[in-house]
């Protein structure tokens, strides 16, 4: 049997209130195997990759690689130095390797010198050069070319601070590709990457000869790389060997079953109940025994799925025919000019996605759409009736302090939602966040949960007057009588491309 390159022993974790998000899982990795973890917002998929990264130490039971293997591991949310310029950053991976090379050129130049200890030198020179023989050192520059390249990384020069979001993640992923780990973990690696560079990062996955474990919510990513699935429910990690098609069809007859399961315990409980109350009188070795029997059914552990299968949102009060419109706009940033002479009319009941290179314009037009930027000329004018929301890729907006609900309701027991009011907790309820989870604090949210949670708070806000304003949007959220204009990369939202590096002359 092959050797596992990482083993996990009845691990379990537990978060705030005393909730088990992971509990026994046993699992052990095969080198070069490709896995895809899913599961529901919160289902602890993060929180699985921080243990296996060393990051989270405190669980139940025992997580441990193989001793010698490296893994490397991209967060959502990386966290790079803002001083540093893209090409330092970068460097950061390859840091051995520079710094061999560095080390060899000081070697070189003392040979000149006139007390130069020969002896020493040549120790040296043999020590950097094994470092940059085992590395290929000296197409070191090429690599850093082709990487830069294949992920649309922005000039060598650019300061991490005045990067988009997304060029900030690919400087990330290029970053952790360099360090040719043993085993990469990947938190929704996707995210903020355009179609070609989603192709690229397919094609070296599934050329890697490691092992890969990412979280994603691209099915087609799934398809074309994965050759396991890990789906975590209910705090239990459940394996199958296949891509997302061949999971999905497994996992409809599972849950068939599971209700046919769950119908036969009702039936006994109804069953039991029914001579429980009848108070029988028959031997008491056979009553004791029904009513354990009743006991054991009744206390049986039957987690109900968290699972929002259809999202219901209130129609807003009419639209008039203007929504938006936007004439003959022009930005620029210093030379470089992102947006020329862009026209644009978006009707009411729309939804549009804006697709395009990152650092194209694609955020900067969102900000001045909602007046956080100005452009250099041209017009953007909302309909009267219009009520404009955004939620941004940073979703820097969000009071960590506050609970889920406050953050939605704004402390308000009945909320207005289009022409409807309703109560304020069933309404954040209808977005998978029920019970205890309405009492979370922001701060503490899963990564999917943080993203679904700015939506929802951008449609309360907006009353679903008009256009909701979505920055790289994970998803759909049902159905809307306004409009929608989302920013991304992602194919399903596909309506207009920029072709190249500047939007110009569009209309939808």
């Amino acid at each position: 049997m092959a050797q596992f390159v990482y083993t996990m022993h009845r691990v379990g974790k537990v978060v705030p209130p005393k909730r088990h998000i992971l509990k026994n899982i046993s699992l052990s990795f095969f080198p070069g195997a490709k896995i895809g973890v899913l599961g529901l917002n919160g289902a602890g998929k993060s929180t699985l990759l921080r243990i296996m990264a060393g990051i989270d130490t405190e669980i139940e039971g025992e997580a441990r690689p193989q001793p010698g293997i490296k893994i490397g591991y991209l967060p959502q949310e990386p966290q790079l130095n803002p001083e540093h310029t893209v090409r330092e950053s970068v460097e950061e991976a390859v840091a051995e390797v520079v710094n061999a090379l560095k080390g060899l050129d000081e070697v070189y130049a003392k040979y000149a010198e006139p007390d130069a200890d020969f002896d020493k030198l040549a120790a040296q020179q043999g020590k950097f050069e094994e470092i940059i023989q085992a590395h290929d050192g000296h197409n070191l520059n090429v690599q850093l070319e082709r990487a830069a390249d294949a992920l649309r990384l922005p000039d060598w020069d650019a300061k991490i601070a005045n990067l988009s979001g997304g060029e900030r993640r690919r400087v990330a992923l290029c970053r952790l590709l360099l360090e040719k780990p043993d085993m990469l973990l990947l938190d929704e690696p996707t995210n903020h990457l355009d179609a070609e560079s989603v192709a690229w990062l397919e094609r070296f996955l599934h050329d890697f000869e490691g092992t890969v474990v990412a979280i994603t919510h691209d099915r087609y990513f799934l398809d074309n790389v994965a050759g396991w699935i890990l789906e975590l429910d209910r705090g239990e990690g459940i394996p199958w060997e296949g891509n997302y098609s061949s999971w999905l069809e497994q996992k409809d007859q599972r849950l068939a079953q599971e209700a046919s399961q769950e119908a036969a315990r009702r039936k006994s409980i109804e069953k039991e109940l029914e001579w429980v109350r009848q108070g029988a009188k028959g031997r008491q070795s056979k009553g004791k025994a029904r009513l354990a029997r009743f006991e054991e059914l009744n206390n049986v552990e039957y987690q109900k799925r968290n699972e929002t299968n259809e999202l219901f949102i209130p129609p807003g009060p009419r639209l008039g025919d203007k929504v938006l419109e936007v004439s003959h706009l022009r930005k620029s940033y210093g030379d470089r000019v992102l947006i020329d002479d862009l026209s644009f009319s978006v009707p009411k009941g729309a939804i549009v996605g804006i697709i395009g290179p990152n650092g194209a314009g694609k955020s900067t037009l969102f900000r001045m759409m909602s007046g956080q930027e100005q452009p250099d000329s041209g017009t953007i004018t909302l309909g009267e009736t219009v009520k404009l929301a955004s939620v941004d890729q940073f979703r820097d907006a969000m009071d960590n302090s506050k609970t889920v609900w406050e953050e939605v309701s704004g402390g308000l027991d009945i909320m207005k939602i289009g022409n409807t009011e309703m109560p304020s907790r069933a309404y954040v309820g209808r977005f998978n966040f029920k019970g205890v989870d309405q009492g979370k604090r922001v701060g503490e949210l899963s990564g999917g949960e943080r993203g679904r949670l700015p939506v929802i708070a951008a449609d309360a806000r907006a009353g679903l007057f008009g256009p909701v304003r979505l920055a790289r949007p994970s998803a759909c959220l049902g159905e809307i009588s306004g409009g929608r204009i989302n920013g991304g990369a992602s194919p399903p939202f596909v309506r207009v491309k920029a072709e190249d590096s500047s939007l110009k002359n569009i209309r939808l």
